[in-house]
């Protein structure tokens, strides 16, 4: 018989290994129709090639998660810029501890860098432009092989007054990396750690680094399927997480939201043109996301309590977002469903035999 002590240690054992996961419920449960997850995921496997993994949370609990073969629950995946909303995080939780404000010149935190005359709108640059892609380049700073990264971005030409344009700008995402790195004495992926990943549950998460031994920020970091979900449920309870803020509330909430518009004629219905928060896309929908190439998707719905996250290596992204709004937002209800075992059982089947489609060859010319 095992004593108290060990007794109390497997306990505590199983406790944590329980709390590193999201807990599971089925979808009826959580006012979702099973049928019509399935008829989502089938409808996206037949025209989105390829996708790697869906999991869908209703509630705080997850009612669809699938991976398509070879891709496992366990493997970590490549987010590409999906990245660069967990370094923004980093941002505001460094904001939070008083290590900067996001009203801060860029250059007051690289004297050395600086070129010796600096262009008055590169003296104007701030954070808060890093962050919403508003930095007044026309084109992306380079990345150059020897290193020196930084210095290369504030060499780099800026013709637009900060805040007044918008280019998408991955160098603009590293050049926060480097700030937190440079006033917390930590890559983003450190600092993270103990602020972010520990407390979810988000084990060993890969993060490559500049030849400067900063955190590349824009892109780069490999986490599994659940481990976004869990960050994307953060998101939604406003950054608590079991009974802890880990992220002000003040943070995401401002991050998430509208703060720069990326449509000149305003009008249109495409998911890349509905504005840009702090390394948040605006969707449609009234929803918000984190997403990087090929597919990689962490959609936040507050209007229906829920988050779908998918993987994928495909180059339509806006189709298989679009098929999220019109195959799956029709699941969600306000109140449980009645049980239905008969859906729950063909669902299972289908999640549990996926498999990655070929991508299709490129056509002729």
């Amino acid at each position: 018989m095992k004593s108290l002590s060990a007794l109390a240690f497997t306990l505590l054992l199983t406790s944590l290994s329980m709390a590193a996961d999201l807990p599971r419920a089925t979808p009826e449960s959580q006012g979702v129709d099973s049928a019509v997850i399935q008829a989502f995921v089938q409808t996206e496997d037949q025209q989105i090639h390829t996708l790697h993994s869906v999991m869908i949370l209703r509630h705080g609990k997850v009612v669809a998660e699938g991976w398509w073969q070879p891709e496992a629950a366990d493997k970590q995946h490549i987010l590409w810029s999906l990245s660069k909303s967990f370094t923004s995080t980093a941002v505001g939780l460094a904001v939070a501890e008083g290590k900067l404000s996001i009203d801060d010149p860029v250059l007051k935190f690289f004297p050395n860098e600086a070129p010796a005359n600096p262009s008055s709108n590169l003296q104007a640059m701030k954070v808060r432009d890093l962050l919403t892609m508003t930095t007044g380049h026309e084109t992306e700073p380079k990345r150059p092989e020897e290193g020196k990264w930084v210095e290369a971005f504030l060499n780099h030409p800026v013709p637009f007054e900060p805040g007044t344009h918008f280019l998408y700008n991955s160098q603009a995402t590293y050049m926060q990396s480097a700030i937190v790195q440079k006033v917390t004495g930590q890559t983003v992926l450190d600092y993270l750690r103990t602020r972010l990943f520990e407390p979810l549950g988000i084990e060993n998460p890969v993060w490559g680094t500049s030849p400067d031994g900063i955190t590349l920020g824009g892109y780069g970091l490999h986490v599994r399927t659940e481990d976004i979900a869990k960050f994307g449920q953060l998101l939604l309870q406003k950054g608590k997480w079991q009974g802890r803020q880990l992220v002000p509330a003040a943070w995401i909430e401002q991050a998430t939201s509208k703060q720069v518009s990326n449509d000149a004629n305003k009008k249109s219905t495409v998911d890349w043109k509905q504005g840009y928060g702090f390394q948040f896309w605006q969707c449609t929908h009234g929803a918000y996301r984190g997403d990087g190439k090929d597919g990689q998707f962490c959609i936040v719905l507050p209007q229906y309590d829920a988050v779908v996250i998918m993987t994928a290596h495909n180059n339509k992204m806006q189709d298989q977002l679009a098929l999220v709004w019109e195959k799956l937002l029709a699941a969600f209800h306000d109140k449980p469903l009645p049980e239905n075992p008969t859906a729950q059982a063909s669902l299972k089947e289908t999640l549990q035999h996926l498999t990655a489609h070929p991508a299709p060859a490129p056509e002729k010319k």
